[in-house]
């Protein structure tokens, strides 16, 4: 097999395992493709994450694209995705590449685009340097390069977010927020933007460990039980997890109640609407809770429906108003920032919208699933010996006694019901699984919608 054959974009940018496909070859083969796409003379903002080598991987990026001509600011130390997108919008840079595989497990990593907006690459984009893999032997690569130079790219990030933040109506509040940065690079960002402020932050899991203490960086329920144990018994007004590259949050209520992104989603857009007093559409994936359709209603905004992948949302962030977007893995973007998902940014307005309210977590949860009704949302991945494809003539009309009244398949398949229940089937764009969703009023029925999708996969 060619080396270029191993690379190929999914969902969010090129992953692999280190020592297999992803290796030093590989990633001067995919950062020649994007020098060749770029031409010569242009900016080139690179940084990465904690995982094994990344730091390595991202000098050989730079010194690659510095090679071909570009001018590359490399970060000095490892960043949230979200400080790469904030350099390379608010500094007008050409592009930004990220070395970084975000949620997946410790022996991946991956190579993140980000276009001058500081959003996402898009598929023609990815597409595009695709078509340029393998064409252009890499060239000799000095040593020392004068194109490339490096600094702290989180002074300027840490400094905006300070801002961006009602820091008047949050200082004096005394809530005890614990975070889990899962041994990523959101570090203790949040702790600096607080500076100044009456609120007690802790952390947890947020020292450097390439293997992640034997778990994997996704804040996804299974994930969290000592954050929600330790909410709970210590008496935490929030608790907030942050992915590996930290551009993904869940949160936990006081209680040890788990908090699902697609309820952090409605969150974020009733603060910036009801507090804030933004204007602005709400942006779900087709993965996406039904309680969203309720909110925006509600609100009386307009609700936007995209394909998996933050990179959809981005662009649509662009184009028009939009207050909040987000998708189930708890990528969370919001208006009058950078058109891409932000966990750290996320987790300073769940600050936020208690402080506004003067309520923990909990009371403001509470009261808005007594307003827009409770959701019981199920995942479950199922790892794949092979391909499925799967065609939505071949499954049934009726679920659990429920018609089916809708399908939708621009995104894997979904079958709601007449009762607004529903389950979806999609394969992962970054790793060999099919990812089954359900979602319900009643958890019994979620619980069986998704069995019986494994059962159909089956």
């Amino acid at each position: 097999m060619q080396d270029n054959a191993e690379i190929k974009f999914g969902t969010d940018g090129w992953r692999g395992i280190i020592g297999d496909n992803y290796t030093f070859k590989n990633l001067r083969i995919i950062s020649q493709a994007v020098a060749d796409y770029l031409g010569k003379g242009k900016k080139v903002a690179v940084a990465f994450d904690t995982r094994f080598l990344s730091n390595s991987f991202a000098l050989e990026a730079a010194r690659v694209l510095a090679a071909n001509g570009s001018r590359v600011l490399l970060s000095d130390r490892p960043v949230p995705t979200p400080t790469l997108s904030f350099v390379v919008k608010t500094r007008k840079f050409d592009l930004g590449i990220m070395i970084t595989a975000s949620h997946n497990p410790a022996e991946y990593n991956g190579f993140k685009i980000k276009i001058p907006s500081g959003g996402a690459a898009g598929e023609d984009l990815t597409k595009e340097v695709e078509g340029y893999l393998g064409k252009t032997p890499v060239p000799e690569l000095p040593k020392d390069n004068d194109n490339i130079s490096s600094e702290d790219m989180t002074r300027e990030y840490i400094k905006f977010i300070r801002s961006y933040v009602d820091f008047k109506k949050i200082r004096p509040k005394k809530f005890k927020v614990l975070v889990d940065a899962m041994y990523g690079s959101g570090d203790s960002f949040i702790a600096e933007v607080l500076k100044g402020t009456n609120l007690r932050i802790e952390f947890m899991r947020n020292t450097i460990n390439p293997s992640f203490g034997g778990s994997r960086p996704e804040p996804v329920e299974a994930n969290l039980m000592e954050l929600k144990r330790r909410v709970k018994e210590e008496k935490f007004d929030l608790g907030i997890a942050l992915d590996g590259d930290a551009d993904r949050i869940a949160a936990v209520a006081p209680g040890g109640v788990f908090i699902h992104p697609q309820k952090i989603l409605g969150l974020l857009a009733l603060h910036l609407n009801q507090d804030r007093h933004w204007s602005g559409g709400i942006i779900k994936t087709i993965a996406g809770t039904t309680m969203m359709d309720k909110i925006a209603d509600f609100l009386r905004v307009k609700l936007y429906e995209t394909p998996v992948g933050f990179k959809y949302i981005s662009e649509l962030m662009v184009k028009y108003d939009i207050v909040a977007g987000g998708e189930e893995a708890g990528g969370m973007g919001v208006k009058n920032y950078i058109p891409e998902r932000d966990g750290t940014v996320a987790g300073l307005l769940l600050i936020e919208m208690m402080a506004y309210r003067n309520k923990n977590m909990l009371q403001i949860l509470n009261a808005m699933e007594e307003q827009f009704g409770k959701y019981y949302y199920l995942r479950d991945d199922l790892r794949l010996d092979s391909k499925i494809e799967l065609k939505k003539e071949a499954l049934p009309g009726e679920l659990l006694g429920k018609k089916v009244v809708e399908v939708k398949d621009h995104d894997g398949i979904k079958l709601i019901l007449e009762d607004e229940s529903w389950l979806m089937f999609r394969g992962s764009g970054t790793e060999p699984i099919m990812r089954l969703y359900s979602e319900s009023k009643n958890l019994k029925n979620a619980k069986e919608l998704l069995a019986l999708g494994r059962k159909l996969i089956a």
